[in-house]
């Protein structure tokens, strides 16, 4: 693993923590912006608990498939965040922040996807192959 992708997902998924850990907890600051877009904290409390999961999936990148489900959930969710902040016409910086995670997140992604396909390419003149013959 490259030491940017280890970085820039480390990064990423500090950044995501304590948000993930406000859904689940709900302190009144919490509440009162989701009162502002109309979101039932049931569903908050949820996407708190995808949050953390999201987090244990990009930490095992081995695991191909939950770790593509995290990346999409991720960027769900802060897209999503975004769009429901600007619809219900909260305040600027509530529609930006989680747009600001979106580099992050895609940069991780990319340097995952560079070094999985480095893994899957064939090697060239070893054991097997026509030119060792």
């Amino acid at each position: 693993m490259s030491r940017a992708y280890i970085a820039l997902t480390a990064l990423f998924s500090v950044a995501i923590l304590p948000g993930a850990v406000l859904d689940i907890a709900q302190p009144d600051f919490v509440v009162d912006a989701m009162a502002t877009i109309d979101m039932p904290l049931y569903v908050i409390t949820l996407i708190g608990v995808w949050k953390l999961l999201g987090i244990v999936a990009l930490a095992l990148p081995r695991f191909r498939r939950i770790n593509e489900w995290a990346y999409a959930g991720f960027f769900f969710d802060l897209t999503g965040a975004a769009f429901a902040h600007a619809a219900a016409g909260d305040v600027p910086s509530s529609v930006i922040t989680p747009l600001v995670f979106l580099p992050l997140l895609g940069a991780s992604y990319f340097l995952r996807d560079k070094r999985a396909a480095a893994a899957r390419l064939p090697v060239r003149g070893g054991v097997g192959s026509a030119s060792a013959a």
